[in-house]
Parts: C-alpha cells; sequence; structure tokens
C-alpha cells in the first residue's frame, strides 16, 4: 500500500510538471507572445505565467504600429473552464499570488487577466489615444481569446468589474462566439458623459429618506462652513504631496458634490458620518476619506487618464446636481466637468452610437449574460435593461453598493445564480447557499 502511494504521489508531481511545461511551451511557441514568465501562485493553480502579447495599436490598420499588452494566465487545467477578465483598467493586482476571482472556485476554472489597453503595464508609444477605442480594446480581447482557445478546451466565462463589466459586455457585442457565458458586475450602460440618471438616483432613491438627508445635511455643513475648512484643505494637499487642478474653492465643492456618490458607492455607514457639531478635523476626515482631492489632483489624473478619455468619447459617466448646494458654491455649474478638468487640452467629442449599438445588442441577442448589481449602488441609475428572455438573468442585490458579488448576495440570490451557471453551462458549480 505504501508503494502505491509513493508512486501515485510521483505519477500526481510528474502530471503536475508535465501541464507546467506543455503550457509555458504553448505560450512560447506563439508568435504574438514576446515573453513568457513564471509567476508565483497559491494552491489552487497549477502555475501562473505572465506574457507579453504583441497587439495592433490599430486593428483595422496593422501598418499603424503594435504594442504589448500584460497577460496573466493561472493554469488549473487544460481541460477546465478558463474565466476570462476583462478588466477595465490594470490587471496588475493579479500578479499577487494570492489573487483568485471568484468565479474560478465556483467553477473549478482556469484564469486569464490581462490589462486593459493604455493601462499598467501595456501603454503604446507614442501615446496616440485616437486607438483608444471599445472596438480596438475587444479586438484584444478576441486575440487573446482566440491564441488561448488553442490550447484550452474547456468552456470559457468571461467576466469584469464595473469599467471591466462594460468591457465583458462590449466584447461580447463585437464577438457574441469568443465565450459560453458572460458575467458583468455592476456594470452601466451609459448614454452622454453625464447621462443624467444618476443624479436624480443618489437624491431620490439610493439608501433610506433618512440617510439621504443625513448624507446631503454633511454636505451643506461643509460648505455653509467653507471658511473653516478651505485652509484644510490647501493643508492636506501639501502634507500629501498632491498637485491640484483647482484652485482651492473649486475642488472643495467639487469633493463635497462628489461625495454623496462616493458614500452610496461603496459600503458607507451611516454611523461614521460625524453629528454636525462635532468638531470640523473630524468632519473633513470624514469628508476625505470618502471623496479623495486625490482625484482632482495631477497625481490622479496620471493614474486615470485613460479612463477619462474613454468616458468622454464612448463610455459615458455621471454628473453633479448643483441645485441643492447652489447658494453656497463657488461654481456656477458643474456641466462639463470632466472634460474641463482633466481632459483641458483634448478635443474629444462623445460618440452617442456605441451604446446604442450595444443596447440593441442586448435586445435582440441570445448571448448568455449574467449581470449583477447592487440597488443601492448610483451605478445602478444606468444597469442595463435586460429583455424577460431565458439568455438573460439580471440580479440586483438588496441594499448592494458596488461590491456586490456572487459570494455576498443573499441565499436565494446565490441560488438562481447557481441554477442558471449549471443550467448554461452544463456542468456543477459550487456555490454554498
Amino acid at each position: 500500500m505504501k508503494r502505491f502511494q509513493i508512486l501515485f504521489v510521483l505519477l500526481l508531481l510528474s502530471a503536475v510538471t508535465f501541464s507546467q511545461n506543455t503550457l509555458k511551451a504553448f505560450l512560447e511557441s506563439q508568435p504574438e507572445v514576446k515573453s513568457v514568465e513564471k509567476m508565483d501562485c497559491n494552491d489552487f493553480f497549477a502555475v501562473k505565467y505572465k506574457i507579453m502579447v504583441e497587439q495592433p495599436v490599430d486593428h483595422t490598420d496593422p501598418k499603424k504600429g503594435t504594442f504589448l499588452q500584460r497577460v496573466l494566465i493561472a493554469d488549473k487545467g487544460v481541460d477546465q473552464p478558463v474565466v476570462f477578465i476583462t478588466e477595465g483598467y490594470n490587471g496588475g493586482y493579479s500578479e499577487n499570488p494570492n489573487y483568485i476571482n471568484e468565479l474560478c472556485p465556483i467553477l473549478g476554472a482556469n484564469q486569464i487577466c490581462m490589462d486593459h489597453r493604455y493601462f499598467g503595464e501595456s501603454m503604446p508609444e507614442p501615446l496616440n489615444y485616437d486607438y483608444l477605442t471599445v472596438r480596438n480594446a475587444a479586438a484584444d480581447h478576441h486575440h487573446v481569446i482566440q491564441m488561448m482557445k488553442k490550447y484550452y478546451s474547456g468552456k470559457w466565462i468571461a467576466t469584469g468589474i464595473s469599467k471591466g463589466g462594460q468591457t465583458t459586455v462590449y466584447h461580447r457585442w463585437l464577438y457574441p462566439n469568443d465565450v459560453d457565458v458572460s458575467v458583468p458586475y455592476v456594470a452601466p450602460l451609459n448614454f452622454g458623459v453625464e447621462d443624467g440618471r444618476h443624479e436624480p438616483f443618489i437624491a431620490n432613491t439610493t439608501g433610506t429618506p433618512e440617510g439621504r438627508a443625513k448624507v446631503k445635511a454633511f454636505q451643506l455643513q461643509i460648505l455653509k462652513n467653507r471658511e473653516t475648512y478651505l485652509p484644510m484643505l490647501e493643508k492636506y494637499c501639501t502634507d500629501n504631496k498632491l498637485h491640484p487642478l483647482l484652485n482651492n474653492d473649486e475642488m472643495l465643492d467639487y469633493i463635497v458634490l462628489e461625495f454623496s456618490y462616493g458614500f452610496w458607492q461603496y459600503d458607507n455607514s451611516l454611523d461614521d458620518i460625524p453629528e454636525l457639531n462635532a468638531p470640523a478635523e473630524k468632519l473633513f476626515a470624514e469628508l476625505v476619506r470618502v471623496s479623495s482631492p486625490m482625484y482632482l489632483a495631477s497625481e490622479g489624473v496620471n493614474i486615470f487618464k485613460s479612463f477619462y478619455v474613454q468616458a468622454a468619447h464612448e463610455l459615458g459617466y455621471y454628473g453633479y446636481d448643483v441645485t441643492p448646494f447652489k447658494d453656497y458654491l463657488s461654481i456656477k455649474t458643474a456641466e462639463g466637468w470632466l472634460n474641463r478638468i482633466y481632459l483641458p487640452e483634448l478635443d474629444i467629442k462623445y460618440n452617442k452610437k456605441t451604446a446604442k449599438e450595444v443596447e440593441k445588442f442586448i435586445k435582440k441577442t441570445d448571448a448568455r449574460i449574467l449581470f449583477i448589481y447592487g440597488e443601492w449602488d448610483p451605478w445602478s441609475a444606468s444597469s442595463f435593461e435586460v429583455p424577460n428572455k431565458p439568455n438573460f438573468l439580471k440580479i440586483v442585490k438588496p441594499k448592494g453598493s458596488h461590491s456586490s458579488r456572487i459570494g455576498n448576495l443573499p441565499a436565494n440570490q446565490k441560488k438562481q445564480v447557481k441554477e442558471t451557471l449549471e443550467n448554461w453551462l452544463d456542468m456543477k458549480v459550487n456555490i454554498e447557499i
């Protein structure tokens, strides 16, 4: 018996080594893969590689040059499902040995995560934003999927969160046969740079009437006493070595306007908002905790400029309702704020056709898509409107935020997700109910 156990272990180790070497050999044999680097990974995966894939800057005209795009591949088995993460930003977090997308243990799946173009280590040179488009990004993903389908034989599931969720749906629109199932989390479909649905949602829908009143009273308290808070803001920026894009008065206005969006977007507690008669330092600390001044400084733009370009061009964004605060603001309007603050040197026109075409696709497609939202997340104001068809499931977590995931859904909704995925993928899935 002991000899048999030793033999079994040796065979298992041999199989793992063979699998690792086979994947490495496959990656090194692909002409578009310019480097292969083994990375540390946890015990869930057998091996993980970081590869740099050569992509056309413009998929419609390869003569315009190429760039290298970072892709992380964590291997579970050649015949296992593949979870493909259509990251909307920098995918560098997936280099962490402990990172596992929640769908991987649910499905026993391989994991592929890549930078979105123009983020992280995937920056074309020169940085021409004309090629930062939905279509080019989807073509990047299509290229990698088609390459890896030559190796992996299991089912394919695309997923992404927030902007990554948008990317998941947009990829499915343009390449409907690349994957078997799409699982976008908290993904908006905006119809303008300032869509217009988020402001009334924050004013009338998210949270409770008492909660909304408390948030608004906090914002007004700051603005009514702005002379107290302006020196605090200036000191905060100095201490944190920030270089603001606005003067101090305007910066305070936008931080306060952003507070309600930031507060309801994530799992903040109303108990964390200080009483209005609390020391000013305590109120200011809560203000900048939720609404960071970094996003109105060059340091924030340097991180997210590619996103702002996409929002201004195709993805859309949200606006601010200044009406409840107009008597206490230094600005007269916030209209056009994204382009004016973040992209003053670029003349970007919004392309409304992209979102409209995706909306038409959702109405007509038979592609299997599972949407997950949070009831109180302001982004749910512009959530996808989903037809009542068997190829769709839209889950809205009660009182949920932008952090709504399968793992934190209530039992009845987990059951819906489990049954739907098992039906669509024709396999058992590991969701505890």
